[in-house]
């Protein structure tokens, strides 16, 4: 799909997800926003799915292993097709199947997400899998950077390049902060790249919103017999004025009329699901 249309795409969900939080009065608007485009361009153009048959064995397999951020995951399997997109609504709310993290009782969603550092592990386990039993799909996973003080995450690349495993793309969303604040106060990452390189992995970076450069790597640079590790430099709260890089935003509401100026700022509609 063209660029400047997942973009326009990307925009939309974060309004959806803007107003899944308002309605539902929880939710972490931070990681959802600077998540979006990467999931967009996931979701739009690289992932080998099937919506009208989310259980197809061939298909690309896909782990939101920062499951906190799942708002804008929810609104784009919505919008691609596994559920009503009216279901939106009832996210967070009694007897719901849309819940604060990923539940494998929705269509698209794998597992179930959001205790950190099990996604990669749990991929590695998908992509070894594919390789044993001479499957083609492949696994996807993305993480936070929060994330990556877990033992677990680095127990996982370790296995992965031990195991040859080319068909696992691993997605970091490098924002820098994380619910206590920045990434390099709270538990120095740098030098990351290297820290990956030395597990075996075969390591880019790119700007996390520029979807012509995600396109791009996961269509052309991705490719070899390792491993895949892509740092996806982005901004927490991206695109909402009032939440940029502000680690409150982690986990906080927006008002109404903060929903309609974000909305403005993206150069949306505000959304009439709602």
């Amino acid at each position: 799909m063209d660029a400047n249309r997942i973009q326009a795409l990307a925009n939309q969900r974060r309004a959806d997800a803007l107003t899944m939080i308002r309605r539902a009065n929880t939710g972490h608007t931070g990681g959802a926003m600077s998540s979006l485009d990467i999931l967009s361009v996931l979701y739009y153009d690289v992932l080998h799915i099937r919506p009208e048959e989310p259980g197809w064995p061939d298909r690309d397999r896909f782990l939101l292993s920062k499951g906190h951020s799942v708002e804008g995951y929810l609104a784009l399997l919505a919008d691609r097709g596994f559920f009503p997109k009216e279901e939106l609504r009832t996210f967070s709310q009694a007897g719901s199947r849309l819940i604060g993290h990923p539940n494998n009782a929705t269509p698209g969603v794998e597992v179930c997400t959001g205790a950190l550092g099990h996604g990669l592990p749990v991929g590695v386990g998908m992509a070894l899998a594919a390789k044993r039993l001479g499957r083609r799909y492949r696994t996807f996973v993305l993480m936070g950077d929060g994330e990556q003080a877990e033992g677990s995450v680095w127990e996982a690349a370790m296995a992965a390049a031990n195991f040859g495993l080319d068909n696992l793309y691993a997605i970091i969303d490098r924002n820098g902060l994380q619910i206590s604040g920045p990434t390099e106060s709270v538990m120095a990452l740098e030098n990351f790249r290297a820290k990956w390189e030395a597990f075996g992995w075969q390591v880019h970076e790119a700007d996390g919103h520029d979807v012509g450069a995600l396109l791009h790597y996961f269509h052309t640079v991705a490719a070899g017999d390792r491993p895949h590790c892509l740092i996806a430099h982005t901004v927490k709260g991206k695109g909402l004025p009032f939440a940029e890089n502000r680690p409150e935003w982690h986990h906080k509401v927006p008002t109404a009329e903060q929903c309609a100026q974000g909305c403005a700022a993206l150069g949306v509609e505000e959304v009439d699901w709602a």
